[in-house]
């Protein structure tokens, strides 16, 4: 900074201080304002407002900072301005009165920066901050709750109220300061650092007082109770895995064994960053292992008695097929509905033959579930499918071919009794159109297009010959 600016500088303050914090002990004012000083705070004491602000803009006007060792011109004009605010219906006025408390909480603010009303306490930057920390929280209080201010210079009064006061701050800068922040952050005027190191600020004078202030001690922790429900809805996107440990901590050591909070707890962990090597999750999830297990084998007990059928399945997944052929067995026995029955009398006969080539018992139990569910077709499939399979065990080539008329017999009449399944049967058929038999094989034979001819081995069904 040049001479010159600083000079420039140095004259500012000294021409402000001059003006807006004069006393009337300086400038010679001292009977006709101490005068209207005393009939206008007797009037606010009796809440005559008319003759207690005709007299205050009579002091205020002759001495803004009154003696010199006070702020009361100042601070109890805003009170007067905040009553006509309160009182005021037009919205206009309303704007100007506001403006007008504002400017008088600023005013007394830069009084004490350029030192012109002295305190108690000396003029040490300790003892002038925690005062305007005092008038700053005040100030963004009457901001928040009646004078509807911007939220971004209503943030920056209270910021200053908690930064100058630090555990000296008074707590009903909380839930303003902490609804502000949080409504800042989610409309992305506030970063997430600086939503988090509000909450941190709060947190650690909140400890303070809770701790140490024996007069205002409990009305810090209501206020810091109030304050984190306001982090709430954004709790999993500024906090970090040890903030949860701490919050959820106590709910899981007073019910360290129920399961529903241990999953709660393991799963909100997680979610929000906590690594396996962390010492509460290791202790969590190996609760959980223990309980999942033991539940899963309680669930399976109960499947094989009362639902065979899913336990069927999981058998058949894990494959052990003869076990599930066995609890297949016994759903069918139990179930009273036929479409079901049918599907586990279907999947029987998938196992029967795909695991243990166990084809004509495999047909008889996809022919019955074909006569539980009519105009179905997955069962003339799968028996078309066994046909396709087994076909080179049927004999010479004819025979094979034969075999692979007969599959192709099923999967023809499963797409026409069941549009579900005919893009499935028709896929089938594509394959094997080149399978047929050639026509000189059954010129050969003597046999003609249509004839109906027996199909050796197991499959022993009569199918109509054609060719390629």
């Amino acid at each position: 900074m040049s001479k010159l600016m600083y000079t420039l500088l140095i004259l500012g303050i000294a021409t402000f201080a001059n003006a807006q914090c004069e006393n009337w002990v300086d400038n010679g004012t001292e009977d006709e304002a101490s005068t209207a000083h005393s009939i206008y705070r007797t009037a606010l004491k009796t809440e005559d407002y008319a003759t207690a602000f005709e007299n205050w803009q009579k002091a205020y006007d002759l001495a803004p900072a009154a003696d010199g060792k006070r702020d009361y011109h100042m601070t109890d004009g805003a009170k007067l301005y905040m009553q006509k605010h309160k009182e005021s219906t037009d919205d206009a006025e309303k704007k100007e009165y506001a403006a007008k408390v504002v400017e008088l909480y600023d005013q007394a603010v830069d009084c004490y920066r350029a030192k012109s009303i002295s305190l108690k306490c000396g003029d040490t930057d300790e003892c002038i901050n925690q005062r305007i920390s005092y008038l700053r929280g005040r100030q963004g209080y009457d901001m928040y709750y009646s004078l509807n201010s911007p939220y971004s210079k209503n943030y920056e009064v209270l910021q200053e109220a908690v930064t100058l006061g630090g555990n000296d701050v008074e707590y009903i800068v909380f839930d303003p300061l902490a609804k502000i922040a949080v409504y800042q952050y989610q409309k992305g005027k506030l970063g997430k650092a600086q939503a988090l190191a509000v909450y941190q600020s709060l947190e650690k004078i909140a400890e303070h007082n809770i701790e140490n202030n024996a007069d205002y001690g409990s009305y810090f922790e209501q206020a810091w109770k109030a304050s984190k429900v306001h982090y709430s809805p954004v709790e999993s996107e500024i906090f970090d895995c040890e903030f949860f440990k701490n919050k959820l901590r106590p709910e899981y050591d007073a019910n360290p064994d129920d399961k529903d909070v241990i999953k709660k707890v393991l799963a909100k962990l997680k979610a929000q960053g906590c690594t396996e090597s962390d010492e509460l999750v290791k202790e969590l999830d190996g609760k959980w292992k223990t309980y999942a297990a033991a539940a899963n084998a309680q669930m399976l007990s109960d499947d094989k008695e009362n639902n065979p059928a899913k336990y069927a399945k999981k058998l058949r997944q894990e494959g052990d097929f003869e076990g599930a052929i066995s609890y297949y067995e016994k759903a069918i026995g139990k179930e009273t509905d036929n479409v079901k029955k049918a599907s586990y009398l279907l999947s029987v006969a998938k196992i029967q033959y795909s695991k243990f080539k166990k084809y004509s018992d495999a047909r008889n139990n996809a022919r019955e579930a074909a006569k539980l569910r009519p105009n179905w077709g997955d069962p003339y499939i799968t028996i078309g499918d066994m046909y396709g399979s087994s076909a080179r065990g049927c004999g010479d080539d004819w025979a094979v071919r034969l075999a692979i008329i007969a599959a192709m017999e099923k999967y023809e009449y499963a797409k026409s009794i069941d549009p579900a399944a005919a893009e499935e049967a028709q896929s089938r058929l594509n394959k094997y159109y080149t399978s047929l038999p050639e026509k000189q094989e059954g010129f050969m034979r003597k046999v003609q297009p249509g004839q109906s001819v027996k199909v050796p081995c197991w499959i022993g069904e009569t199918v109509k010959v054609r060719f390629k």
